[in-house]
């Protein structure tokens, strides 16, 4: 199948369209003093989308990524867009690098160069469904098919073994490959990997309070996730429509629901959400969560891979319940980071996948 060449080429009439349209926002009311607790609070969004109309470069990004070699193909049936950067140095150590919701391909952008300049040769797809990757065309795109999907574009660049790394959704479809083709992956790595436990386990103190975040999420947070995984259609409305409605949507997880704002800089938010905008793939964003619905509850069988696992605080990872899946030989704890590691500690990413590779 043709790999083609790829780049980000915005017409000014569509940047020109999101910027009446941020100018044209009809703005909801607000009960007093109830800061985060009914969801993104008020004053914070209008401030972003302050930046977002007055200060905010989408040509900037643009840039930075076509700056790259990027290329586009068409597997089982639905376009991919990837990263394809090569180190020019023998033996390079092949590293696929999987993004997660919400997100695309340039959430690595500030991994790239020192992890090429560490002798890694990466490519970095963007899932179907998101991004430059387009809506996907047909239903079933969950786990197990974006799965063989890259592992049919490893082959087709030639790849014999390679290493992965994901976080979020890629965490969960790094394994699912993994189990696919267990003699190519050399190594996995995963940040924001969950384990769930199924009732029978002892753990220590520090481990319940660990896993007290599944409980955090199932009260406070999985809202969104309950909505993606049934009525994706109905949402699609509102978000491929608003961009506001679309920010504010994907603004609780880059804030932590309030309870870590603006850690995660203005302009890293506003490229994930205006690349999201500009590609109108905000709804078949969602509709991963209705396609996958079924691995939450399968039985996962034992991966044998080597992987390394790390840990940052919010994550409800716990060592013993990852070893029942996987063959866990690298485990790391940070005391700084979060959900979105790469943009928030890209320095503590680097380093764990230079030390674990290495490792191996």
């Amino acid at each position: 199948m043709e790999i083609r060449e790829f780049r980000a080429e915005v017409p000014q009439s569509e940047l020109d369209e999101l910027q009446q349209r941020l100018e044209a926002t009809r703005w909801p009311d607000q009960l007093p003093d109830v800061q985060w607790s009914y969801g993104v609070e008020l004053g914070r969004l209008q401030e972003l989308v302050h930046h977002w109309r007055t200060s905010y470069d989408w040509r900037r990004l643009e840039q930075r990524i076509n700056a790259l070699p990027q290329f586009v193909t068409e597997i089982d049936g639905q376009r991919v867009h990837f990263m394809h950067i090569k180190p020019g140095v023998k033996n390079p150590v092949p590293l696929l690098m999987l993004h997660g919701w919400p997100g695309a391909a340039s959430d690595f952008l500030q991994l790239v160069e020192p992890l090429k300049d560490s002798g890694f040769e990466l490519v970095i797809p963007t899932m179907p469904g998101f991004g430059f990757s387009g809506p996907t065309a047909t239903t079933g795109w969950g786990v197990d098919r974006i799965a063989r999907a890259w592992a049919t574009l490893m082959e087709r660049l030639g790849y014999q073994r390679y290493g992965v790394h994901g976080y979020d959704w890629g965490a969960r479809i790094a394994p699912a490959l993994a189990r696919l083709v267990p003699d190519r992956v050399i190594g996995l790595h995963l940040d924001s990997f969950v384990a769930f436990p199924t009732g029978d386990e002892e753990f220590t103190e520090a481990e319940r309070e660990r896993l007290a975040g599944l409980d955090r999420w199932a009260g406070e947070r999985s809202g969104y996730a309950s909505i993606q995984g049934t009525r994706p259609q109905t949402l699609a409305y509102a978000l491929v429509d608003s961009p506001v409605g679309q920010l504010a949507w994907n603004l609780e997880w880059y804030d932590d629901y309030g309870h870590r704002v603006g850690v995660i800089g203005n302009d890293p938010i506003l490229d994930s959400v205006t690349l999201t905008w500009l590609t109108g793939t905000a709804g078949s964003q969602a509709r991963l969560y209705r396609e996958a619905q079924s691995t939450w509850t399968a039985e996962i069988p034992y991966c044998p891979v080597p992987t390394g696992i790390v840990v940052f605080p919010g994550d409800a990872t716990v060592r013993k319940l990852a070893e029942r899946e996987h063959n866990v030989v690298h485990f790391q704890e940070f005391d700084r980071g979060g959900h979105f590691a790469a943009l928030e500690v890209p320095d503590l990413v680097i380093g764990d996948l230079q030390q674990f590779f290495r490792g191996l």
